[in-house]
């Protein structure tokens, strides 16, 4: 048995109607989309955070970073800004081969803040010999420090990896706004400094 398909020609009018009908449709689904991500932003934020259509809306700050290096069986050592670090006054020494991990807390204010991530960047004797970059996620303003502790780590050892190290610390956003920019100094040697 043969079927047969009858094609029925649309008339212009008609055809402008139904793309009409259709693009109306597409519209009606972005604007459904649109909304569907203001609720759920406005669920990070909280209901006191909504902004009516006339108002600004906030950009978001990251406030209060603090680096901690944590090294088992020392005390911890805490970075925060301001500070200032030169080569003669290098921030903190490190054993060599000894096991650390970093910890880094913050607040967040104003608005949930997007992709954050944390990269730093090392170098010895002007030659980059690390650069690492961690995800850190998506954050809601509150007043409660976030904390989020790196994967424990060891620093290198023999006689090349002993001396002076430079190195960069950022925080940015998935829209490349830098919350933190910090540079200092730190040294490996072959045993720890009284002092730290």
């Amino acid at each position: 048995m043969k079927m047969s398909a009858v094609v029925e020609p649309i008339s212009p009018n008609k055809a402008l109607i139904m793309d009409t009908l259709m693009n109306e449709d597409d519209q009606q689904e972005k604007m459904k989309m649109q909304d569907d991500e203001s609720l759920r932003e406005e669920q990070l934020l909280g209901s006191d955070h909504s902004s009516s259509d006339g108002e600004k809306e906030l950009e978001p700050e990251v406030q209060q970073p603090k680096l901690y290096i944590i090294c088992p069986g020392r005390s911890d050592l805490e970075l925060s800004e301001p500070f200032i670090s030169t080569p003669k006054d290098c921030l903190f020494t490190l054993k060599e081969a000894s096991r650390y991990k970093l910890k880094f807390s913050f607040t967040v204010s104003n608005n949930v803040v997007s992709g954050l991530k944390y990269i730093n960047t090392t170098w010895k004797s002007g030659v980059r010999v690390d650069k690492s970059q961690v995800m850190l996620g998506t954050f809601s303003p509150r007043k409660e420090p976030y904390v989020y502790e790196l994967e424990e780590d060891v620093t290198p050892s023999g006689v090349f990896a002993r001396g002076l190290y430079t190195a960069r610390t950022q925080v940015i956003d998935e829209k490349e706004r830098c919350y933190v920019d910090i540079k200092y100094y730190f040294d490996i040697q072959k045993q720890w400094r009284e002092s730290s």
